[in-house]
């Protein structure tokens, strides 16, 4: 019986639900936070954080690690996650990483090389305004991390550059575990849940989030100092509703745009993690059946 499992899947797919709901059924059970953006404070309602309520009942890592201003690279996940696995294991207690990053699962479930860091390398490529020149120069220099990435994702392809022209080594090169999956003892579940219910519970999220204050969040987020980061700002959903506190764009088109591009976003992942043939997959149609916790109790082996 393994100690740790992963449970995964794209946003809105309810895995977060899930997880909080096997925790409270099996005793020991400590969550950690596989998503890019819990990791930062005040970031709360657009990022579907969990309530006080629920993290004071069950154990969370991961979650409200570093400052909105402050850049959160995988490195610093994967190193992040070793301590809290460490901790967890000490306790005599199991580990659920649980989260639609792919890139931060695998970093830790594979063991990843994380390539280093060229900041005079970046500096010049930030000079750089035009996104477009930066993409083509990727796709001449590494096609094959060019084609996994959007060209409009000015943050991964100046990393994506960075590492290449800093190290002399192509970006995607650094991705073993990308296109090999090797064996790993951990058991890996993914929510299969249909297009057709998943984008109509990312529009019902972020409905829900304006009701609870999304532009209020983004506002404040704004205004204190420091701002936020390069990171932070591309966050779905802070992004969109950034160009209508900063730039005055109108809302419901801001948050329209947040729905296509969080939609968009949530196929990506699905691709991603159709790729791991080491996921098991919990097929549903509704994300909020109790039945759902037995099934993935017995995947697990917990």
């Amino acid at each position: 019986m393994s100690s740790v499992g992963v449970l995964v899947g794209p946003t809105a797919s309810g895995k977060s639900a899930l997880a909080l709901a096997i925790a409270r059924e099996v005793a020991g059970v400590e969550l950690v936070s596989m998503d890019s953006m819990v990791v930062y404070r005040h970031m709360d309602i657009g990022t579907a954080k969990p309530s006080p309520h629920e993290r004071a009942e069950i154990a969370h890592h991961l979650i409200d690690v570093v400052d909105p201003d402050a850049d959160w690279t995988v490195a610093d996940h994967q190193a992040a996650c070793a301590r809290a696995l460490a901790d967890i294991a000490a306790r005599g207690h199991r580990a659920l990483l649980v989260g639609g990053t792919g890139l931060y699962v695998q970093a830790v479930v594979d063991n990843l090389t994380i390539p280093g860091r060229f900041p005079e390398v970046r500096v010049d490529l930030e000079a750089e305004a035009d996104t477009t020149v930066l993409y083509q120069r990727l796709v001449e220099l590494d096609p094959v991390a060019a084609a996994r990435m959007e060209p409009s994702n000015r943050r991964r392809i100046v990393r994506a550059l960075e590492v290449t022209v800093g190290s002399g080594t192509p970006f995607s090169h650094f991705g073993p575990g990308l296109d090999r999956y090797p064996p790993v003892s951990w058991p890996m579940v993914g929510l299969d849940v249909p297009r057709h219910v998943l984008d109509r519970r990312i529009a019902d999220r972020y409905a829900n989030q304006m009701d609870h204050g999304l532009v209020d969040e983004v506002r404040f987020l704004a205004d204190r100092d420091g701002g936020l980061s390069r990171t932070a700002r591309q966050a779905l959903g802070y992004r969109e509703v950034l160009e209508h506190v900063e730039l005055g764009a109108n809302l419901d088109d801001c948050l329209e745009q947040a729905v296509v591009r969080t939609r968009q976003f949530s196929r990506r992942q699905q691709r991603w993690f159709r790729r791991d043939p080491r996921i098991a997959w919990l097929v549903t149609d509704d994300p909020d059946d109790p039945a759902l916790v037995g099934e993935l109790r017995r995947m697990l082996g917990w």
